[in-house]
């Protein structure tokens, strides 16, 4: 199976400029924890900002969110795969480096992204059928 087959297409994202509390309606608005922050230019870099990343900028500026912007807190560059990896691949890199998302990629442009519920489901899907 690859990476294509079970990624999320409908990634949400935001500029690298807007606010935290603008990064934080905008994961209420789509209910996830975690946005794509979008390239400043061709040659740049996507980024990730999490529910957790907010809550620890949140503690450590005292609750000061209208100040800081998202490329400020938010992980960068993001690790990421071609969409025509295998999905063991996928989930060996994110055990092995500790990460719950990966940001898939055609061509240097963000086609998904894939979290271990993404694979775990697959794993159960794929051993619900070879049950049968």
């Amino acid at each position: 199976m690859l990476v294509k087959d079970i990624m999320v297409k409908d990634v949400a994202m935001i500029s690298p400029l807007a606010t935290i509390r603008e990064a934080m309606r905008e994961m209420r608005r789509h209910q996830v924890k975690s946005l794509v922050v979008d390239k400043r230019y061709e040659h740049d870099a996507y980024g990730i900002i999490t529910y957790t990343t907010i809550l620890r900028t949140i503690v450590a500026e005292e609750g000061d969110i209208d100040l800081i912007n998202v490329y400020d807190v938010c992980s960068k560059p993001v690790i990421s795969v071609p969409e025509g990896l295998e999905v063991k691949h996928v989930a060996k890199l994110m055990v092995n480096q500790g990460i719950r998302r990966i940001v898939v990629l055609k061509d240097n442009t963000l086609v998904g992204l894939v979290t271990m519920n993404d694979i775990v489901a697959s794993i159960l899907e794929m051993s619900e059928v070879d049950a049968e």
